[in-house]
């Protein structure tokens, strides 16, 4: 197995605070079909992994979409169309579906970049608000996560080019036909909707730390894209408890983006062909106004292998002593798989340079479920836990 790499850094606590003013949740709770993801502890994972505590964000329940991505897309949306419209007072869905408001949501039509569930919930997005929409896809991609798109709009394709420039293709198409690009990364002129779609991720953070019920981990585990979720994570979480816990991104040696940036204290393109199984995680680049807030809130990051998300996947799937299961795809299990392969014998090293130890409590988001059925199914399915030497030959 590859090994796993680590980048710590110094917080800067004394940053401004990125999208303070916004309370996405107002919005969120007045959607049809929003309730909290349940947050699921695991006892007898925690146990089998040596640690105090893990917990488990759930977003496989979000919207009935098996993902956390709506959220950002939804509220981005709205709030688009509030500044398009020109529409003043609290943003609400019913403010939203006012006949003579839905009138004009109708001619808007909406476009994206994407690799699976960002496209999904921006298609989900648009038929929720009366609006259409239009998504691409990169070379590469699951024929079963178009088709998750299709059930939301008849526009969505795959392309034959990478994800950085399928983003940048979607971005001439809006601007020669003049629709509204709902992309989740920032460039230059191109910032105010990825600062929205960050901003509503704070509702799945907001919820956590309520059903945490005021005990805080001490690490929380944030998978990165192109950095837009764990940057609006790690500014919520930062700021929860008085004691903040140690927040670390981690992503595939694939596609990791973000940790070599971080390393390199700039935004760093990725240009040779990303290979992952870990599709959503699968950018080039770090988004603009996400990799201040990387730097500012992050103690560190990861990049770790493929084999980190099945451990994760499989680990995850398992009643481990009774803990109840959690469907979690290639994307959502990652967090938790480094966790289990940095505190298995042999990763001493990591374990210390994580802070990881028998008592930590760790908080972990799983940001999709069983996105694409078949390959799920194929790695929770496909034998021995892992190559790690501590997992190797070992099942549930």
């Amino acid at each position: 197995m590859d090994p796993i790499l680590l980048y710590s850094q110094a917080r800067q606590p004394s940053a401004p605070p990125a999208f303070a003013a916004l309370e996405p949740w107002h919005f969120h709770e007045s959607l049809p079909g929003y309730a909290p993801t349940p947050l699921v502890e695991r006892p007898g994972l925690a146990a089998l992994i040596g640690a105090g505590k893990l917990w488990v964000k759930d977003e496989s329940h979000r919207f009935g979409l098996k993902a956390f991505k709506a959220l950002g897309g939804t509220f981005a949306a709205a709030m688009a169309i509030a500044g398009r419209l020109g529409l003043e007072g609290p943003l609400t869905y019913e403010a939203l579906r006012r006949p003579a408001i839905q009138k004009e949501i109708a001619r808007l039509h909406f476009i994206t970049a994407t690799d699976g569930n960002h496209g999904r919930g921006v298609a989900f997005t648009a038929r929720l608000l009366g609006a259409r929409s239009h998504v691409l896809m990169p070379r590469g991609s699951s024929q079963r996560r178009l088709e998750n798109i299709r059930q939301f709009t008849p526009d969505a394709e795959i392309t034959d080019l990478s994800y950085d420039d399928t983003v940048r293709l979607a971005a001439r198409i809006a601007e020669e036909k003049g629709w509204l690009l709902l992309q989740d990364t920032a460039w230059e002129g191109y910032t105010q909707i990825p600062d929205w779609i960050m901003a509503g991720y704070f509702t799945l953070c907001r919820e956590a730390a309520l059903q945490l019920n005021g005990e805080a981990p001490t690490h929380i585990f944030l998978q990165a894209g192109v950095g837009s979720f764990p940057a609006a994570a790690a500014e919520y979480f930062s700021r929860c408890w008085q004691a903040p816990p140690q927040i670390w991104l981690v992503e595939p040696h694939g596609a990791d983006c973000c940790f070599r940036s971080l390393k390199a204290g700039r935004r760093v393109q990725i240009r040779e062909e990303m290979h992952t199984v870990m599709a959503g995680l699968a950018c080039g680049t770090p988004s603009l106004t996400a990799f201040p807030v990387l730097r500012a809130r992050l103690d560190g990051a990861v990049s770790c292998p493929d084999e980190a998300t099945a451990l994760g996947m499989r680990l995850l799937a398992a009643p481990i002593r009774g803990d109840t299961p959690v469907i979690s795809g290639e994307s959502g299990a990652v967090t938790c798989g480094l966790a289990a392969l940095a505190l298995a014998d042999g990763h001493e090293e990591e374990a210390a340079a994580l802070g990881l130890d028998a008592s930590s409590r760790i908080l972990v988001i799983s940001t999709e479920g069983d996105t694409d059925p078949e390959h799920y199914q194929s790695i929770i399915t496909g034998g021995e836990l892992s190559s790690c030497p501590a997992w190797k030959g070992r099942s549930l």
